[in-house]
């Protein structure tokens, strides 16, 4: 069901601060920088999907995956805390930074995994989850990695109408700003195993 709460303008949104939120400098998990510069000859992509924690945790599992980090992004507020996202008044989402290696490739690999891990027709929610944090997005780096998105996200789209499911509402747009998430929330689940996830399919593979 499409779900859609007020989302804040440019003018009603919170302005923010110049201070960014500070991060570790390494993956609890990977071993690598979770801030750029990132190793040669990898490329780097931006995906919501609800919850980051188990988002996250689904991507560093993936081979050819370098690191990744939880941030907030699509909105206004500058260096948003997770309350201000929470409160609907940034209009960021939560997102998942993924670095990986292996081009076009691997790409494909990475969309195939987020456009099966969650349900992309729910608008600004995840099953039990609500808001416009939560709502599904990628956000490319460069033009032809938007086009591959785009060309995912037309081919996940006829397999959801064969199945006789909805839409896609998935924001799909290139060069957005990405602000890092609070220490506490980067690895959530390697820190806090036994933690939330809400990560839930619709069972249609692409």
């Amino acid at each position: 069901m499409f779900f859609k709460p007020p989302m804040p303008t440019a003018d009603t949104a919170l302005v923010g601060r110049d201070q960014a939120v500070e991060t570790p400098n390494l993956h609890r998990v990977l071993g690598h920088s979770l801030n750029a510069p990132f190793p040669p000859n990898t490329e780097s992509i931006q995906l919501g999907m609800g919850c980051f924690w188990g988002a996250e945790r689904r991507f560093w599992q993936q081979e050819q995956v370098v690191t990744t980090a939880v941030g907030y992004a699509g909105g206004f507020t500058q260096n948003p805390t997770y309350e201000e996202v929470c409160a609907g008044q940034t209009g960021h989402t939560e997102v998942v930074l993924v670095v990986y290696k292996g081009g076009a490739e691997t790409l494909e690999r990475l969309l195939a995994l987020f456009w099966e891990s969650h349900d992309p027709t729910q608008g600004m929610r995840q099953g039990n989850d609500s808001g416009t944090q939560y709502r599904s997005s990628i956000y490319a780096s460069s033009p032809e990695q938007l086009q591959v998105a785009l060309a995912s996200r037309d081919r996940y789209q006829a397999a959801l109408t064969e199945a006789g499911l909805a839409e896609i509402t998935t924001e799909v747009k290139d060069c957005i700003q990405l602000y890092y998430a609070e220490d506490y929330h980067q690895q959530y689940l390697d820190k806090n195993p036994g933690g939330y996830c809400g990560l839930r399919g619709t069972g249609v593979c692409l």
